[in-house]
Order: structure tokens, then sequence, then C-alpha cells
């Protein structure tokens, strides 16, 4: 991986650096707008469809489960609130690995990026395009499931057009992130319609006893992993904040926008799920959306598929586009070879980043049980955003001089900070070897770190791979090193 002194930070890495009065640098592109679309589009992609069922399982009860839904809205709401103010007093993109970088040192960073690479990022990424490959290939097996091989197939199709539009254009990108978020909202807003309707007609036979269940709170904490599954992204502008116009207002403004918008649409629409499916129904079917939509919508029902599909393509779309400026924040800081961090030179998009990404995504493919994967990240997942706002307290004390044009409250992060103690600590008497995998693959991160990053005399060999492997890939894509962000301050 090699750190900033390594011998590619000179030598042949500017061949395609343009002159002074053509820069090549991330462009701030992304309008207010772009903001929320991007928040809104990359929240609802595939929980809202799938997420149900697992919240369901874990309580047994309707009530509790549009509860869960309400507390999961309110829990990413303060979160976010907590993340503005990291990402407009850290303004540099990357999101948590940025905010741990700034108030713990390097090798805490390098651990978030670590785990981010080997099981957030990809996991997230290919749990949203199998589901898109599953509802797009409904229509085609009315009558049964669609095969595991022509899902799996149609996913990788999915995330490999995605990468290729991120890669030829930061503007179609967002374009079809605006396109497909109105599409999701729209398909959602018909659900909410048809649901309350289906209840003002008198069938409240499914909401009698909404209250009976099973409440230990193991199991109340594992559907809250489905819960927030669903809202994941909430935090995901933050890692574009260097392509953000005016991100001191944008930023704050686009949560405000977002999360309480989604947070409004996810209830409604467990609400209306409820209102049409029977808790056996919920609890038998993987796919909620569908089974509501053959129900409800007689005739047409075919047209649930497609647009769940085009949700989340959508969603797809937005993790690809924010993970890959998470790998390039982290290859400008030494923690992952320098060609990550690489941009075109004409397009300013960063070609190396998004094609790893979507490597590492197709190798999740080959995965599919959806829940078994978002209950074996959720720990990590709450770990490293529990990190950052204990950071952002931590700055505070550490570094008052740091700009802040936005201050939460304290209770707001130590709010924050006790929810995430719930959702980490109570699942692991259920799920004890999911959470010493996650942390045995996190602290595998620290022999890494010390191997490639910190250990600066590597052979010379070493060095003239990496050297000609980077100006080969600078020459296929034609991209070079931006024009240099400033560097990540430790504490």
């Amino acid at each position: 991986m090699g750190g900033k002194s390594s011998p590619l930070a000179n030598g042949n890495s500017k061949k395609y650096e343009s002159s002074d009065t053509d820069t090549v640098k991330l462009q701030r592109k992304i309008t207010l707008m772009n903001g929320v679309a991007i928040i809104v589009g990359t929240i609802v992609g595939s929980g809202i469809f799938v997420s149900p069922q697992g919240v369901f399982v874990g309580t047994k009860s309707v009530g509790a489960s549009i509860i869960i839904w309400c507390f999961s809205g309110i829990f990413s709401m303060l979160g976010a609130l907590c993340y503005a103010e990291l990402g407009t007093s850290v303004t540099r993109s990357g999101g948590d690995y940025a905010y741990i970088y700034v108030a713990f040192g390097p090798l805490g960073a390098f651990l978030m990026l670590w785990i981010s690479l080997l099981i957030i990022r990809p996991t997230t990424q290919a749990i949203v395009a199998i589901t898109f490959a599953e509802y797009a290939a409904k229509p085609f097996f009315p009558e049964c499931k669609p095969p595991e091989n022509a899902i799996r197939l149609l996913a990788g199709v999915c995330l490999c057009l995605l990468t290729a539009v991120n890669c030829l254009s930061i503007r179609w990108a967002m374009r079809i992130q605006g396109v497909f978020t109105y599409a999701k909202i729209l398909a959602l807003v018909g659900i909410i319609i048809m649901g309350v309707y289906h209840l003002a007609s008198g069938h409240t036979e499914n909401f009698h006893n909404a209250f009976d269940g099973k409440y230990d709170l193991s199991h109340i904490a594992l559907s809250f992993y489905s819960g927030l599954f669903a809202f994941g992204g909430w935090n995901f502008l933050n890692f574009v904040t260097e392509e953000l116009q005016d991100p001191y207002r944008n930023l704050p403004r686009a949560i405000w926008i977002a999360l309480p918008t989604v947070t409004g649409i996810y209830v409604l629409a467990n609400v209306a799920y409820f209102a049409v499916l029977s808790a056996v129904e919920i609890e038998s079917s993987t796919a909620v959306a569908l089974s509501f939509g053959i129900k409800i919508f007689s005739g047409v029902q075919w047209l649930v598929p497609i647009f769940v599909a085009l949700s989340t393509f959508g969603g797809v779309n937005g993790i690809l586009f924010t993970s890959s400026r998470l790998f390039l924040t982290g290859s400008q800081e030494g923690h992952l070879p320098q060609l990550f961090s690489y941009i075109h030179v004409k397009r300013s998009t960063p070609i190396p980043s998004l094609i790893f990404t979507c490597f590492t995504s197709l190798l999740m493919l080959f995965i599919s049980d959806v829940f078994v994967l978002i209950n074996y990240y959720g720990q990590i997942l709450w770990l490293s955003s529990a990190a950052s706002v204990v950071g952002m307290l931590w700055l505070r004390y550490k570094r008052p001089e740091l700009p802040r044009p936005i201050q939460v409250h304290t209770a707001i992060p130590i709010l924050f900070l006790l929810c995430c103690a719930f959702i980490i600590i109570f699942p692991i008497p259920t799920q004890p070897w999911n959470t010493v995998i996650g942390l045995g693959i996190t602290l595998s991160g620290v022999p890494v770190y010390y191997l490639c990053v910190k250990w600066r005399n590597k052979p010379e060999g070493f060095y003239r791979f990496l050297s000609s492997t980077t100006n080969y890939v600078q020459y296929l894509f034609q991209v070079t090193y931006p024009e240099a962000s400033e560097l990540l301050p430790q504490s």
C-alpha cells in the first residue's frame, strides 16, 4: 500500500496532469437537490421492500414493528445531526474514515477502512444488487422463484453498468440518482395510498391485538438491525463533501429535508403492508412488496417488481458513488495503493476506485442469504458510527479551534451512543460467533496496517511492481493524481 512518501508520489504519477488553468481535481457539481437525492436514493433501496419481514420476525408484533420503524428513523436522524457537525468541521470526503482519522489517528481510520473494504461496502452493494435482480426477474417467473444463477448474473450486470456510468460522467450518475429517486418515491406513495384505502374500507383485522408478541431485548435489537438497514445511507452524503456545493449550508439542509421525508414514508408504507398482509404472510414472505402487490393490484401486480427494481437500481448507483470516494480518500492518505486516488483527466471521475468497488461487490454476490449478511455486519457498522461520534466529542475537547458552523446539543450524541451500545451489545448472546468473526476481521487489519502502511523500507522489487502497475493503469484509463487536497490532520 505504501505511505505518502512512496516513490510513486513523485516519479511518473503526473503524466496526465493538466495545466494550471485546467487543474485535475474533484469538482463541486453536487447541488442541494442532488444531495437530497443521494441521501433519499441511497436510503430507499432494497430495505423497505425486504426488511419488514426481518423487523417483524424479531418481535412477532405488528405494533412493536411499527414503533421500531419510528425509532429507527429517529435514531438515524440523531446520527445524521451528529454527522452534520462532523461534516462541516472536517470537510474532506471519506465520512467515518476522515472523522476517525482526525480524532484518533491513522490506525483507527485504517481499521475502519479495512472493514469497509472487506465487509460493509461490498456487502451493502451486493444486498441491494441482489434485491434489484430478484424483482427485475420476477415478471419473467410469475409462478416460481427466479433461478439463483440468473439473479447473480443480473445483479452483476447492474453493478457493471452503473460502474461504467459513474466512470464516464458525474453528471449522468447524478441524473440517474435523481430520476430513480423520484421513481421509488412514486412507488412507495402508491403502496401507501392503496394500503390506507384498504384500511379505511374497514379492513382493520390485522391490527387487532397489535402489541401481542415477544419482547426480549436480544430479539428487539436484531429487529432494529433490519429496520436500521433500511435507513442505511443517512450518512452517505458525508462521503462526498468535497464535491458538494456550499457544504456548510447544503449538508445540514439535505439532512433536514431527506431524513424526516424517508421516516414518514417508511412508517406509512409499513402501516400499508400490515393493512393488507397478515402476520403469517409477512413472516413467510422475503419479498413483502411483491406479496402486497399480488393482493392489492389485481391484474397489474407486475408493476410492483418493476418499481422495486427501479428503486434498488438507484440505490446501487448511490452506494457505488459514495464508496468510491471513501477508497479515494483512503488512498490519498496512504492507506491504499495510490492508484485508487487517481481520477480521469477530463471527466474528474475516480475510475480505479470505482472499478475496485465494483469488483469487491461482485465477489459478495455469491452469498445469497440477505438477513445473514445484514446481521453479520450490523455490529461492525454501528461500532464504526459510534466511534465517529465519540471522535466528535473528543474533538470538541482536544481541537476546540476547529470551525463548527453547526454544533449540536451534547445530549444528541450521548443519546445516539446509548442507542448504538444497545444494538451492539444485546444481540451478542443470540449471535456470538458473528460478533467474534466481525471483531476478528477488524483486528486482522492491525498487522496489515503495520506491514503495508507503516513499513516504509519495502524491497525495491515491490516498488517496481507497484510503479509499473500504476503506470499501466494510468495509460489504460487516462487517469492522474488529482490536485492535492488538504491532508487530514491527526489529533
